[in-house]
């Protein structure tokens, strides 16, 4: 159970995060900083910066989440590999498995089962230890995973420069016009719910392309290339421009056909780290989606 605190400003000009570092001494100032990030400390019952300068009056209430383990620990879950070399494996990965621990689901992630499988992963201490990108719980499709230290660099230094190609398909309300298009808006935390992102003036830069695929009735199936990696960007941009993801119960609404919402990381390419050959890997929509996909046509 999340441990609360509150507190109320006595003096103004402080920095949020140097506040509760000072006020919490057990926490250091880049754990704080993250629980800021995260949305677990609030301003006034809002969202806020680790620099926001506090006012006297203001009311900052902090949710200290659980310790987690020093280090993830093994778990026999199964995985679908797609390919795997002494660098790295490619997994495709079902809908409903986290992809690292967190508070919440602090165990039965996919770093438990890579730790299974790969009993001697050469990953600097970490409790995401190989993980290069990340696909939300309910999301199912490709992930790159690096075994060592200097190929999770190489794949993070090519996910960084854009030249590691992500491409998903998505169903989503509506059909979308044009057929083709960019969707470009910075994405940050949302002031009025800290679980929620929201296009916001000072969030982080984000790119979504797009290309519609084909019209089903009042639905549109897209295929969506990532050029940006932003938290739930593909559902938070769709949703701003007035077509959410079908499912999508966080950023639209719940759907009669799906249980979670319709998005599949489908494709993925990269250069393998020690022969520089360019990868491309596929998967097949996930049979949950494919089923939707049917009912709708019908």
């Amino acid at each position: 159970m999340n441990k609360k605190l509150e507190f109320i400003i006595t003096r103004s000009g402080v920095r949020l995060d140097r506040y509760v570092a000072q006020e919490c001494p057990e926490l250091s100032r880049s754990y704080v900083q993250r629980l800021i990030s995260d949305g677990y400390i609030t301003v006034n019952n809002c969202a806020a910066k680790g620099s926001l300068r506090l006012k006297i009056g203001d009311r900052v209430t902090a949710m200290i989440p659980p310790p987690s383990p020093p280090r993830p620990l093994p778990e026999e879950i199964p995985l679908s590999i797609v390919y795997e070399d002494g660098d790295l494996l490619v997994v495709d990965k079902p809908a409903g498995l986290a992809v690292h621990p967190a508070p919440g689901h602090p165990s039965h992630t996919l770093v438990n089962a890579i730790l299974a499988h790969c009993p001697d992963l050469a990953i600097s201490g970490s409790m995401r230890p190989g993980i290069v990108h990340r696909l939300d719980k309910n999301t199912s499709g490709l992930l790159v995973v690096a075994k060592n230290d200097v190929a999770q660099q190489n794949l993070s230094n090519q996910l960084k420069a854009r030249s590691m190609l992500k491409r998903y398909l998505v169903l989503v309300q509506g059909h979308l016009s044009p057929e083709r298009g960019i969707i470009e808006a910075p994405i940050g935390r949302d002031p009025r719910n800290r679980k929620r992102m929201a296009v916001v003036p000072e969030g982080r830069e984000a790119r979504t392309q797009y290309r519609v695929i084909r019209y089903l009735d009042n639905y549109t199936l897209l295929e969506v290339t990532l050029e940006t990696g932003r938290t739930h960007q593909i559902r938070v941009h769709l949703s701003a421009i007035g077509f959410p993801v079908v499912g999508d119960e966080v950023y639209g609404r719940k759907s009669p056909h799906l249980e979670r919402q319709f998005v599949h990381a489908c494709y993925l390419s990269f250069r393998l780290p020690s022969s520089g050959e360019y990868a491309e890997f596929r998967s097949k929509l996930a049979p949950d989606l494919e089923e939707a996909l049917e009912r709708i046509s019908q």
